[in-house]
């Protein structure tokens, strides 16, 4: 289905970036005396397993869901049983949570496989990761759900996403950034959800390469997200398919 591809992407984009940033570029910046308390390659895998994450989320509410209400119409079957729209967001959500576990996984087997991990760290980076992806999935439901047509999601991608891919402090400190810049990056979930997996991931890293905002505001930002999000999506699918 559409959702597959964009899945598969998520995924393998960040791959791509892991071997070319990290192992590539990796070894020149760890020469040039950054002090991030980690190798860069570690720094950038935990960073892309949030954004693997986000990707793989934004994509599962986007095409999948489009399809549900108008090209395959699986929601429309779904309401006329007893179930109604919320159960469909809260599925979905419950089958994100597999599904990112798994996808999570595969990369952190990967990551390991280029040093860039301890299996410890990389189990505990999980949990907070799976929870970037959650948020991204119900508030990218919402959104799906007041679209006609596939227009505004392939926007979306293009000027939400992959900025929020490079510009979050997947690939660097946010502290390198000018100070308004950092600003905007506090207010995005991306930044969020990486300084939560490297906190909880990497207690060792250095006041360079992550903010000294405490762990709960960034878990209180993802929470409040995804709950926002959720009941978003299930107002919105609701006046969608019983209109």
């Amino acid at each position: 289905g559409p959702g597959r591809g964009t899945g598969f992407a998520g995924f393998i984009n960040p791959v791509l970036f892991l071997t070319a940033m990290g192992v590539g570029l990796g070894s020149y910046v760890d020469r040039g005396g950054v002090d991030l308390g980690v190798s860069y390659l570690t720094f950038i895998a935990t960073g892309l397993m949030a954004a693997t994450a986000m990707q793989s989320g934004a994509g599962d509410g986007a095409h999948p869901v489009m399809a549900g209400i108008k090209w395959r119409k699986e929601f429309h079957a779904v309401i006329a049983t007893p179930m109604d729209p919320r159960d469909i967001v809260v599925g979905r959500a419950a089958w994100g949570v597999i599904r990112l576990t798994f996808i999570l996984l595969v990369f952190t087997f990967i990551g390991g496989l280029f040093d860039a991990f301890e299996i410890r760290t990389a189990l505990l980076a999980i949990p907070p990761a799976v929870l970037t992806g959650i948020a991204f999935q119900t508030c990218v439901t919402a959104f799906t759900a007041t679209l006609e047509d596939s227009t505004g999601l392939t926007t979306m991608f293009r000027f939400v996403v992959t900025p929020l891919f490079l510009f979050s402090g997947t690939f660097y400190p946010v502290s390198q950034l000018p100070q308004f810049l950092q600003w905007v990056a506090y207010a995005t979930p991306l930044f969020h959800g990486v300084e939560l997996v490297r906190k909880i991931a990497l207690p060792g890293l250095s006041s360079t390469a992550v903010t000294a905002l405490p762990v709960w505001v960034h878990l209180a930002y993802l929470v409040v997200m995804a709950a926002v999000g959720t009941v978003l999506a299930a107002r919105f699918l609701d006046r969608r398919l019983r209109p």
